[in-house]
């Protein structure tokens, strides 16, 4: 077996390493918002009804993912306008940690101690 570096060990690269994907995965909504975009091209609207964002925090999100090349966003001049959002290699890169996420959350989790974020309250 591997052995696992534990802090203090940990080269300082790997440290950053794990805290840069940490910072992103950790952010918000993103864990959330990678897995609606997973397998499939998201209009706005159908991002916001599966994730249950208010239109302003999603669009900030989707902003954030965006400047930081996780989601790619593509406009059409359409009447009306038509938005959509995919992930970009990095965005898809991202997807078998959050898989190994739900593996170790369905081994260890118990339904007590799983925190569901709640639904965004709508903006005025």
């Amino acid at each position: 077996m591997e052995d696992i570096p534990t802090p203090g060990k940990c080269p300082e690269r790997e440290r950053l390493c794990v805290a840069t994907a940490a910072q992103i995965i950790s952010a918000k909504w993103t864990p959330q918002l990678i897995y609606a975009l997973a397998n499939d091209v998201r209009r706005f609207g159908e991002l916001q009804k599966m994730v249950g964002l208010n239109p302003r925090t999603l669009s900030a999100r989707l902003d954030e993912l965006e400047q930081a090349g996780i989601v790619a966003k593509a406009a059409f001049a359409e009447v009306p306008p038509r938005i959509e959002y995919t992930l970009t290699q990095k965005g898809h890169d991202l997807f078998p940690i959050l898989q190994q996420m739900v593996e170790w959350g369905s081994k260890y989790a118990s339904a007590a101690s799983v925190a569901t974020p709640e639904p965004e309250p709508a903006v005025r």
